[in-house]
């Protein structure tokens, strides 16, 4: 009986019970159990056995792994392209598990960071920090999370869109974007009025000095890419002149061939 699919694109598709067609008979069944055992195992010897030589099922699967690493992706098996996307497929979802795994316990460790001190706000750096630090506390009062948590992802983010930043990554430089326009709101509501432009100007110049590594190599001006054309037609002027040529006279019509002595008007 034949177990064999109908092509799809000029393909065969193997079938698993190909591999059964192509056994040996199985021995008859001994009386004894070790001989029935050791029966079994030698008809499945020589079943292997069978199935990698020329023409066998084992064999056609390796000749299609071999070809398929030349091969494009139309050209490979249908078998193969199968257990790619299936192993792409696990892949995937092992990768967005354990990402999944890694962000909740990243949120869990920073959530677990004890309540860092809230600063005086003296200096620069604390007339900078400490609004930002009081804002965040504000809002964590209506969220379930803590105020250090907050915290510590707000620096993380600037640590990450800095060091991203310098190395070219867009994303990272779209974060620290963000981030300084975050900060830059945070200390305009939470510093108190007769300040807030000052700290606020002051937070926008820090933040301008470190975007000068951040935004390292980046230009505003537009890219211009000069590249000759592949087929430059060359122009050859010519000059055609169209000339109209009298029709040739018929052989009764020529008067040369008429004696001198005929009168015009017999003519």
């Amino acid at each position: 009986m034949q177990h064999d699919n109908k092509p799809t694109h000029g393909q065969h598709n193997p079938n698993f019970l190909d591999l059964f067609n192509q056994l040996p008979p199985e021995p008859p069944t001994p009386e004894l159990d070790d001989q029935h055992s050791a029966g079994r195992l030698a008809w499945l010897r020589a079943a292997w056995k069978t199935s990698w030589e020329q023409g066998g099922f084992l064999h056609q699967r390796w000749d299609e792994v071999g070809q398929a690493r030349h091969a494009s992706w139309h050209e490979a098996a249908n078998w193969i392209k199968a257990a790619l996307l299936f192993g792409g497929l696990s892949l995937i979802v092992l990768m967005l598990d354990a990402a999944g795994d890694i962000a909740s316990a990243t949120l869990k460790g920073l959530s677990d960071v004890p309540a860092a001190g809230a600063g005086d706000g003296s200096g620069l750096w604390g007339t900078v920090d400490h609004p930002i630090r009081v804002f965040l506390a504000d809002q964590a009062a209506h969220l379930p999370v803590a105020p250090a948590a907050l915290y510590a992802f707000w620096q993380m983010t600037g640590l990450v869109g800095l060091v991203g930043g310098f190395f070219g990554n867009a994303g990272a430089r779209i974060a620290w974007l963000l981030f300084g326009i975050g900060s830059l709101a945070m200390i305009w509501s939470a510093t108190p009025t007769g300040g807030r432009a000052a700290a606020t100007g002051l937070a926008a110049l820090m933040w301008s000095l470190a975007s000068i590594f951040a935004l390292r190599g980046l230009s505003l001006r537009p890219i211009v890419h000069n590249h000759p054309p592949q087929f430059q037609p060359q122009f050859s002027p010519a000059l055609h002149l169209h000339a109209t040529l009298p029709a040739p006279t018929p052989p009764g019509d020529d008067y040369g061939d008429e004696p001198d002595n005929v009168h015009p008007l017999q003519r």
